[in-house]
């Protein structure tokens, strides 16, 4: 730091700092939805050939170990209660799929319009913070790379 930390702009600081720590959760969140996201793909479709839906009507293709989750579900429902159960299997296991996409996809939507918000919200705040220091005395250069951090606790 270069000068004096206004107590103005200490309380600036300690609010940003909050806010990145905020953002460090919002991230975490879009990061376990994007997970979800692949995973429920990956349990659709991954590994399943495409002759694979043909089980469900005629019972000609066959599924192999490593096969997508809704596959396996296929075969062995094909070979437990034939065409029906299997029918049934395959659509319960769409459905779940479904849902999983769908309820991660609107967590990732959640918190990407989170943290949209938050970035305005930083963007004030670092503004106001910029302007308080510059009023003190500090270059626009020095308060441009002050560490909200090191100035929030500048306060304490």
């Amino acid at each position: 730091m270069t000068a004096e930390v206004p107590a103005r702009a200490g309380q600036i600081a300690a609010r940003l700092s909050a806010l990145f720590q905020r953002d460090v959760e919002i991230v975490e969140r879009l990061n376990d939805a994007r997970r979800r996201l692949r995973g429920a793909n990956d349990r659709l479709w991954a590994g399943l050939p495409p002759g694979a839906l043909g089980l469900v009507y005629d019972g000609a293709a066959r599924v192999g170990a490593g096969e997508s989750a809704v596959a396996q579900r296929m075969a062995v429902a094909l070979e437990a209660g034939g065409r029906r159960r299997a029918e049934t299997v395959v659509l319960e296991a769409l459905q779940q799929t479904h849902w999983a996409i769908h309820s991660a996809f609107c967590e990732f939507q959640s918190a990407s319009e989170q943290r949209r918000q938050l970035a305005v919200d930083v963007g004030e705040l670092s503004r106001q913070l910029v302007d308080e220091l510059t009023a003190s005395g500090w270059s626009e250069r020095a308060a441009r790379q002050a560490d909200v951090h090191e100035l929030a606790g500048a306060l304490r």
